[in-house]
């Protein structure tokens, strides 16, 4: 199916204006572009949305960081920073995606329709493409940012009231910086090698020499995630966290 099939013209329709897109604004998009970051390479090894994706991982962030340099005037550039990492992360771009319904749109195997494991980073990579297609329909945000924004408020604003939502990893990182002025070291062991094992990574995270914290994880990320958890909890409980540790070094003052 393609967009030459009138009931794919249909469904591509049907997405923009869930959207929230004038019919102006639809009428400048490239529709073979949308098409091809509908179309999971399950679907069609040369034609799929992996090219699109390479493009829509740098639209997203400059997306993100608009929206956060124009919201947050009085915010420093590391909050900033911290905050887009979490915004585009592929567990809010595939809660966003989902919001949309993007995977009923999504042309794909039926065998990767069952793969649950593997359903965030597909929408996740499904969403960077679309914005792909939009951005190199106008070569601008004009399509993106007026549905997007909105959402981009509802989290930054939760992150800000809680700075470890769903990025704990970020959140001991900015920690880290601010009172030892160097970042965690991580350490990953693969343990296992059965696709989704929910524990096939472990992860360790190091600082200043000491082990904090251990996760495990089916990807590396997780597993990092997890053992940041670990770590930020500790180290909270301890009641260092939002207080400068006394057993942390600060280079300035060495």
């Amino acid at each position: 199916m393609n967009f030459s099939d009138p009931r794919r013209q249909k469904q591509l329709r049907q997405l923009m204006q869930k959207l929230g897109l004038s019919e102006q604004a639809v009428s400048v998009i490239k529709w073979d572009l949308l098409n091809l970051a509908l179309t999971h390479p399950t679907a069609s090894a040369e034609a799929n949305y992996e090219r699109l994706e390479f493009v829509g991982d740098a639209v997203v962030k400059l997306a993100a960081a608009a929206f956060l340099f124009e919201t947050y005037p009085a915010a420093a550039e590391g909050e900033l920073a911290a905050i887009r990492s979490i915004l585009v992360s592929d567990r809010l771009l595939a809660q966003i995606a989902d919001q949309y319904g993007c995977d009923r749109y999504l042309l794909m195997a039926n065998s990767t329709l069952a793969d649950k494991v593997g359903q965030e980073s597909r929408l996740a990579a499904a969403f960077e493409a679309i914005l792909a297609a939009l951005y190199l329909s106008t070569a601008s945000l004009s399509l993106i940012r007026p549905w997007l924004d909105p959402h981009f408020q509802q989290f930054s604003d939760a992150i800000r009231r809680d700075p470890t939502l769903q990025n704990y990893k970020g959140a001991l990182q900015i920690w880290t910086q601010n009172y030892g002025h160097a970042l965690p070291e991580y350490r990953v062991t693969e343990v296992g090698q059965t696709y989704g094992d929910k524990e096939r990574f472990v992860a360790e995270v190091w600082f200043q020499d000491k082990l904090w914290g251990q996760g495990k994880g089916q990807s590396k990320k997780a597993a990092e995630q997890a053992a940041a958890q670990v770590a930020f909890l500790a180290l909270q409980e301890l009641g260092e966290i939002g207080n400068r540790p006394s057993n942390f070094s600060n280079s300035s003052e060495t």
